[in-house]
Formats: structure tokens, sequence, C-alpha cells
């Protein structure tokens, strides 16, 4: 027979193996799952691929101006393929109009399917984010931000699954020595882009651009690394083609180009 004492204990340890087991099960909203269509990065996330109705947090993996354009252009790139499936717009949150229309619409995200919303700090930024997330009418909603809280992140957390609308939170670097991503947070993924080398072509000239593309965190799964090739004019990511296979796959796009 357990003492008062043993049996506390007992009990102590099943509830904390019980919230152990809740908090290791994905918490899906219900909302249609994006597939980035590269077998090696859906195999590997926890539901396939990016919730509709979750949190995604971008970051760029060192604070340089070309790690933060391949971050920006990877989370346009997400953006602009959520647009394509609901044929809907994107809200993009910030608190500085200094984007590149140009670059983003080489990464799938037209002008026409823009939606800036400027605030005058962060704070309402994030709060005009939040507003678009319930308003449940956008393909998806992004916004850029130096700082953002667990709190911050839940409240956008919990808005996504309302709205059943993607959440794609750019983080940018406050100071060069705090990586953004090691700040807590509620979303259900989180990924740090950087760059990397193209891939030599055959002939003279620049291959399409490449990036390091690393989960660092999901729900329902592992983190894992990758190099891709960067954002096409659909948003889409490609792997490198095999050393033996780059010939071939470049007379193939010439020829597609003609």
């Amino acid at each position: 027979m357990l003492t008062d004492a043993a049996f506390a204990e007992t009990e102590r340890a099943r509830l904390l193996a019980e919230l152990k087991a809740r908090i290791a099960v994905p918490v899906a909203s219900g909302a249609p799952l994006l597939p980035f269509g590269i077998e090696a990065i859906d195999t590997r996330l926890g539901g396939g691929g990016l919730d509709g109705g979750g949190l995604h947090e971008v970051s760029a993996a060192l604070p340089t101006l070309g790690d933060d354009a391949a971050a920006t252009l990877f989370t346009a790139g997400a953006a602009a393929r959520f647009a394509a499936e609901t044929n809907a717009s994107v809200a993009w949150a910030l608190t500085r109009f200094d984007l590149y229309a140009p670059g983003l619409e080489q990464a799938g995200l037209s002008p026409g399917k823009l939606l800036y919303c400027e605030g005058r700090d962060e704070v309402m930024a994030l709060a005009l984010a939040e507003d678009c997330l319930r308003d449940g009418s956008f393909a998806a909603v992004v916004a850029e931000v130096k700082a953002a809280d667990q709190t911050a992140t839940r409240r956008l957390q919990l808005a996504a699954a309302d709205g059943r609308t993607p959440m794609l939170l750019l983080r940018r670097w406050a100071r060069a020595a705090r990586d953004p991503l090691e700040i807590p947070s509620a979303a259900c993924t989180r990924w740090r882009i950087g760059c990397a080398p193209s891939v030599p072509l055959p002939h003279a000239g620049v291959g399409r651009s490449c990036w390091s593309v690393d989960l660092v965190r999901q729900r329902g799964g592992n983190p894992f690394s990758l190099i891709v090739e960067a954002c096409d004019g659909k948003g889409r990511l490609a792997l490198p083609a095999p050393a033996r296979n780059r010939a071939a796959a470049a007379a193939g796009a010439d020829r597609r180009a003609a």
C-alpha cells in the first residue's frame, strides 16, 4: 500500500507524463496544408506542409544584406504559393516601406496581390497583422519585426487558427550578437535562411541562386537542413540537380526559354 507521499509522487509523475504527451502531439488548425512540392522537405515536415492556419517564423541566418534578402524572398515565395491556392491577396505589415517590389514579383508575389499595412512601430505592425488574420479574407499575412515575445507570437498563432489564415513572421536581426530565433515562440515552424553558392553552369554565366534552409524547430517533427535553389516566378523552390545532370537540366531550361 502506497503512503501519502508515495501516492502524491506517483500522481505527479502521471500528470507530468500526460502533459509531455500533449505537448508532443502537433496541434493542427484544421486549415489546408501547403506542401513545398519537394519530397525532401514535405516528408520531413510533421504534417507534410505548412499549416494554413498557423504561425511560421523566418529569419536570416546572419545579419547580412544577402541573408536578409534570402529570408525575405523565402517568405514572399511562401506567401505567393498560398495566394495561388486561394486566389486572394496577401497583407504585409511593416514599420518602414523598404521592400523592393520587382524582387518580390520575381519570387511570385506581384504588386496586384499585395496590401501593405504600415504601422508607426512594431507593436502596431503586429496588431495590424492580427486584425488581418482574424478578418480571414487574406491568402496569407506577413509581418516583419525585430522583437516579438512569446505572448505576441501566441496571439498571432491563435488569430491565425481562428481566421484559418497562415501567418508568416519575418524576424529581423536587432543586434548582430543575438539570433532572433533564440527567443521562445509559439510558432508551428521556425526557419533560418541564408545564401549558398549557386550551382556552376556548364557555360559562362550565373546560375540560379541557392539558399541554405534550416528548419530549426517544428511541431510534430525534427529539425533539418537543406540546400535549395531560390524561388522561381511562382514562389517554388527546387533541389539543385546532381552534378551529372546539370548540363541536361541547363539545356532543358534553355529550350524552354527559347
